[in-house]
């Protein structure tokens, strides 16, 4: 028997939690090694597409598995539920200056002809994040595994966000873990999508102009945070 069809047969004999497991931790090492221009969002949407969109989407299907891709009551429920709860921490954390300094990510402006475009690539890389972390780590595993698939994701999830500010590194994980949870409950990744899709939205308008709420009013509530804001 030649070396590929060991590797091969030993690729059948894997159980779908470890091949997805193999299949995200390789996806994770391509992404890291694809490297992107930081200023260039087209490209960024693309490359997204293709590793955290395209092929976990690949093993899936062939697979005849389902990585949350569907709409149902409950996910609609929980979709209004979990963007009603992280709603206040976008506008909240729009006054904060590390924010307004970070955000946008990509240089766009408040005029409807250039956000509107900025938004809807940004979805797209929002709609791969989710495909991968909450999708094929956590959705697409969560029959075999239970509901402790909600825990698999949330350090390489914290970990992609090193440089950001650090309260949001901070917060990564933590909501890494929620959005997983609301996504398992609902058998669907449309929660996240949503909450994490239109809040990032948001953020960028709302960074784009004047804060809601007075830096110096959020800072006052948070200055109790070890961290810098």
């Amino acid at each position: 028997m030649s070396g590929y069809s060991r590797l091969r047969d030993t690729i059948s004999r894997l159980s779908w939690l470890q091949k997805s497991l193999l299949w995200g931790l390789f996806l994770s090492i391509l992404w890291g090694a694809w490297t992107v221009p930081t200023s260039d969002l087209t490209y960024r949407a693309f490359r997204d597409a293709v590793v955290f969109l395209v092929l976990p989407m690949a093993l899936a299907v062939t697979h005849g598995r389902n990585l949350g891709w569907r709409v149902n009551r409950r996910a609609i429920r929980n979709t209004l539920v979990i963007s009603a709860i992280v709603l206040p921490f976008y506008v909240v954390g729009s006054s904060l200056p590390s924010i307004r300094a970070y955000y946008p990510m990509w240089q766009t402006s408040p005029a409807l002809a250039a956000f509107l475009p900025h938004a809807l690539q940004q979805l797209v890389v929002v709609v791969a994040a989710e495909t991968y972390y909450r999708g094929l780590l956590c959705v697409g595993v969560g029959e075999e595994f239970g509901f402790k698939s909600v825990f698999i994701s949330p350090v390489i999830y914290a970990f992609h966000h090193v440089g950001k500010p650090p309260i949001e590194l901070v917060l990564s994980a933590p909501t890494d873990v929620l959005f997983g949870a609301v996504d398992y409950d609902s058998d669907s990744i449309l929660p996240s999508i949503v909450a994490h899709g239109l809040g990032l939205g948001l953020l960028d308008w709302l960074v784009l102009h004047d804060p809601l709420i007075p830096t110096e009013t959020v800072l006052g509530w948070l200055r109790w945070l070890p961290i810098p804001l």
